[in-house]
């Protein structure tokens, strides 16, 4: 809950900042009459719908799970990326139609001097902020944070490209310099668009973190436990801050229900000393069988019908397939 008021109250002062390097780059085009600068300035009309959407999305996903919700409202961040991507393509079509529309016109380009400073000015607000934005929102599992953060790292750098033509420009007296760094602005603009909307489907989707799945089975296999003979038919999805986790762990199969229970204990604190207590952990057990005698370390087993041959050490390809493990088809 903490995180989540963070990642609010910081999310409110993105969308003001927005705000504020608008009205400097608006000031900034009015001045210089530079295509650079209005489409640098178009980009952040998107940043504050996207702020606000963002905004929005932040105080869906700290509601709590409920009856219509059952695994809570993490995803209204997702939807918020989806919009936010989609506005940085728009504003990227912008850029290009307002730059086909002025190619053949004489612009005068002026006031560049003063330009350089304002716009100087937006590019290390927007850096400051959009990495501070990034960390915690990557601290805090916070898609809507990291949205927000990468839109102002995106601007930051279009800002750079604008800087650089403004430069030229005031060097060379070469004006149209000026709608060749806005064409290319805007390329660069949906691609990053693209990449932000990309990023949000696949959550949307319930797509495989293989990160966080490879960085998971990690700590599993540096704290398996002996009675620990087996998981499989692993998944992994973040809702938020919520980590989902469903598997099937096969246990002796003498164990009786408390016992079974205090297993499925030790693991959950296992995920929680690593991953944070905002987890939902969802275990079937297993009874294991008479093949999981090759691969159970297991040195006290007064049950044993077969000898230990070989640990199996779990990997992304044999822990998240729906099937026990058999020595041989599973170790290499």
């Amino acid at each position: 809950m903490q995180k989540t008021k963070q990642n609010y109250t910081i999310q409110k002062w993105i969308t003001l900042l927005s705000v504020l390097l608008f009205i400097l780059k608006i000031t900034a085009y009015y001045l210089t009459k530079s295509l650079a600068i209005l489409s640098d300035g178009l980009e952040s009309i998107v940043n504050i719908i996207a702020g606000f959407i963002g905004l929005y999305s932040l105080y869906i996903a700290a509601k709590p799970r409920d009856f219509d919700h059952p695994y809570g409202h993490g995803k209204a961040a997702f939807i918020s990326a989806a919009a936010e991507g989609s506005l940085v393509i728009a504003a990227g079509i912008i850029i290009i139609y307002e730059t086909v529309l002025n190619i053949l016109q004489a612009t005068a380009v002026k006031h560049l001097d003063t330009g350089l400073w304002l716009i100087g000015t937006t590019a290390l607000l927007n850096y400051i902020a959009g990495s501070y934005c990034m960390r915690i929102g990557k601290k805090n599992n916070s898609l809507a944070l990291e949205s927000s953060g990468k839109h102002l790292q995106i601007d930051t750098y279009s800002t750079l490209g604008v800087l650089l033509a403004i430069f030229l420009m005031y060097i060379t007296k070469i004006y149209w310099l000026d709608k060749v760094i806005a064409f290319a602005l805007s390329i660069w603009i949906i691609y990053s668009g693209y990449s932000i909307l990309r990023k949000s489907i696949a959550g949307i989707m319930d797509e495989a973190d293989i990160k966080l799945l490879k960085q998971f089975i990690d700590v599993l296999n540096a704290h398996k436990k002996a009675n620990w003979v087996d998981m499989h038919n692993l998944r992994v999805i973040r809702y938020g801050e919520l980590l989902h986790i469903d598997c099937h762990l096969t246990l002796p199969w003498y164990l009786n229900m408390h016992e079974a229970h205090l297993e499925i204990d030790g693991l959950s604190a296992l995920i929680q000393q690593e991953f944070g207590n905002a987890i939902e952990l969802f275990v079937h057990t297993d009874g294991c069988l008479d093949f999981s005698c090759a691969i159970c370390t297991k040195t006290d087993c007064l049950l044993r019908k077969y000898p230990f041959v070989q640990q199996l050490n779990w990997t992304l390809e044999n822990i998240v397939s729906n099937q026990k493990h058999r020595l041989g088809s599973e170790i290499q």
